[in-house]
């Protein structure tokens, strides 16, 4: 068993202060029979966060930074026949326009049903297909569009830029100039369709604007996936630091539990916490009682190992 937790500490003030009161006693149990392994190093810049670089290595894809094939994966797994295509997930996102910048809402933050989705998704499907792309409807927060320029293509991951500015995240590929054209394009059809007019008359946030990102070509997976435990991403997001401290103890009293038992049984375990920088996995592995011992002693609390990812 590979368990995964994205998200398991911030970078910001509150983030850590939120880090700092928690108490989480059963992962601490579980520190103490697991033993530090591998650990991913990164930076918070970087394209591709922890846990999709974790999760990429664990099927065994090869790609760089921001050119995992996240679309053509989820577009598979949508019904859609990805064949020799390089695909990218074009999400349908609200950016909030402040004085001095832009900030990029979450996707679902929209709450669009399917019908409201096709609707807007046929508006500018054409936009792309005017220029030989394939464009395809997954989800209503799932498009996805196919051109040979998305072989190579990095683009930042959608949990890089929720909430931040995107203008600090647009690439800057070649390749790019394509994408940044039709973005635009999209944008100014956006601006006055009726659509988001009925939108505003009902007091939602508009779709003004479509986020690229997962391109490439679909890869096999080489192996299984771990198991993602995922409760921690949307209040880290939207840095409600309340609803993630209550999401962390729900983890440690559900899914956590379960894995200390499995540990103290003997079963075999791998936990890999990501923040938005590093990854620390650790494994159950025949220690001497030495070691053990030592390692007892030497074990950090889960607050202060959480801090330095």
């Amino acid at each position: 068993m590979h368990l995964v937790i994205p998200f398991a500490c911030a970078l910001s003030d509150l983030g850590r202060q939120a880090l700092g009161a928690l108490t989480l006693p059963r992962l601490s149990s579980l520190l103490t029979l697991l033993t530090p392994t591998e650990r991913d190093t990164g930076d918070e810049y970087q394209l591709s966060p922890p846990h999709e670089r974790v999760l990429a290595r664990a099927l065994g894809w090869s790609g760089g930074d921001g050119a995992l094939p996240w679309a053509a994966q989820a577009a598979a797994a949508d019904g859609l026949e990805t064949g020799d295509l390089a695909w990218g997930l074009l999400s349908p996102v609200h950016w909030q326009v402040g004085r001095d910048h832009l900030t990029m809402g979450d996707p679902e933050a929209l709450a669009l049903d399917g019908a409201e989705s096709r609707a807007f998704f046929d508006a500018v499907r054409g936009q792309f297909e005017s220029l030989g792309w394939r464009a395809a409807w997954g989800a209503p927060t799932r498009w996805y569009v196919a051109h040979e320029s998305l072989t190579a293509l990095p683009t930042a991951s959608l949990d890089r830029v929720i909430g931040r500015n995107p203008d600090l995240w647009m690439p800057e590929h070649p390749a790019a100039r394509l994408v940044k054209r039709l973005q635009n394009e999209v944008q100014m059809l956006l601006y006055t369709h009726p659509l988001n007019d009925q939108r505003e008359a009902r007091g939602l946030a508009t779709l003004n604007t479509v986020w690229l990102s997962g391109c490439g070509l679909r890869q096999p997976a080489h192996h299984a996936a771990p198991t993602v435990l995922d409760a921690l991403r949307a209040p880290a997001l939207a840095e409600d630091w309340a609803a993630w401290t209550e999401a962390w103890r729900a983890l440690d009293g559900g899914p956590l539990r379960e894995a200390l038992a499995a540990a103290q049984r003997g079963e075999p375990l791998t936990l890999t916490v990501c923040g938005e920088r590093h990854a620390q996995s650790f494994a159950r592995e025949p220690r001497s009682l030495f070691a053990a011992v030592r390692g007892r002693w030497q074990r950090k609390e889960p607050a202060a190992m959480l801090a330095e990812l």
